[in-house]
């Protein structure tokens, strides 16, 4: 499990969008649809990422529906429709977590919070072997 859910490439600019990765702080791969109401804030400005799974944009409303796996290695790809500028940006990212297999009450499975926040510099290049969520390998 990584100590942060933001690596050090995590902040990325694509065109005119700002893509933030997001990698799973949990102990497992969990589905896809265990990540909810994800928040992006850069520089202060909080902003309701998309989510990108390869060439297709999903609103986070519609990510109980989409079938895949968040693996442990692997990066959820949050989208804002502003591209920063380039250099280094304060980045919070917070969201909850459903683990299906924990009960968090007597009628629901348990809800974990998450925040995390670093200053990234935008498209820092670090070697590594994790893939997007929903990109082809």
């Amino acid at each position: 499990m990584p100590l942060s859910a933001l690596r050090d490439d995590a902040l990325r600019v694509r065109g005119d969008r700002t893509e933030v990765r997001v990698s799973l702080p949990w102990i497992r791969s969990l589905p896809l649809a265990s990540l909810l109401e994800p928040v992006v804030h850069i520089d202060g400005r909080r902003h309701e990422p998309a989510i990108v799974r390869g060439d297709r944009r999903v609103a986070v409303a519609a990510l109980s529906d989409e079938d895949g796996w968040w693996y442990l290695q692997d990066r959820v790809v949050l989208q804002i429709p502003d591209a920063v500028a380039p250099g280094i940006h304060e980045v919070s990212v917070s969201f909850r977590l459903e683990i299906p297999y924990l009960a968090g009450g007597p009628d629901a499975p348990l809800r974990l919070p998450f925040a995390f926040t670093r200053e990234l510099h935008a498209d820092a290049v670090v070697a590594s072997v994790s893939l997007d969520v929903g990109s082809a390998a």
